[in-house]
C-alpha cells in the first residue's frame, strides 16, 4: 500500500462560510415556442416609441418573456444589439414590475435602437403599469387574406 504524502487540510474559519444575505433573483423563463408568441399576440398590447409590449395570462406558468425584432429594424448586428438591450430592460424590470403568471413579449420598433436606455426603462415601467391596469391600446386590425 502506498503512503500518502499530502498534509491534512487546515480547519476552515466559520466566518468564511456565512450564508449569503443576497437572495437569488427570481427565475424568469424565456418564451421559445411559436405558439406562445402567437398567444401573446392575442393579449393586451401597449405601444411605446421604442417597442410594443404584449402581455397575456399564461395559466400559472409564472413570469415569462420573449423578444421579437424583425429584419425591418436592420441587419443582424443591429437586431442583436436591440435584443441585448431588451433583455437587460426585462431583467431589471420584470422581477418587481412584471405581471404575475403572464407572458411578456417586447417587439422592437425602428426608433428603439437610438433611444436612450434610461428613457426606455421608464417607458417599460409605464407600459407594465398600463398592462397591470388592463389599459392596453386597441388591438391591431386583422389583415385581409390572412387566416
Amino acid at each position: 500500500m502506498a503512503a500518502r504524502c499530502f498534509a491534512p487540510a487546515a480547519p476552515v474559519d466559520a466566518r468564511n462560510s456565512a450564508p449569503d444575505t443576497n437572495e437569488a433573483p427570481e427565475s424568469i423563463a424565456v418564451l421559445q415556442r411559436r405558439a406562445d408568441f402567437l398567444a401573446a399576440n392575442r393579449g393586451l398590447r401597449v405601444a411605446r416609441p421604442g417597442f410594443v409590449l404584449l402581455a397575456r395570462p399564461n395559466g400559472g406558468r409564472g413570469k415569462r418573456y420573449g423578444i421579437t425584432v424583425t429584419k425591418k429594424i436592420g441587419n443582424a448586428v443591429v437586431r442583436n444589439r436591440m435584443k441585448r438591450r431588451f433583455r437587460e430592460l426585462l431583467r431589471a424590470a420584470l422581477p418587481d414590475e412584471g405581471l404575475p403568471d403572464h407572458d411578456h413579449v417586447l417587439i422592437g420598433r425602428e426608433g428603439g435602437i437610438e433611444r436612450d436606455f434610461a428613457k426606455m426603462r421608464g417607458e417599460l415601467s409605464f407600459a407594465l403599469s398600463r398592462a397591470a391596469d388592463g389599459k392596453g391600446d386597441p388591438s391591431r386590425r386583422r389583415r385581409s387574406g390572412r387566416k
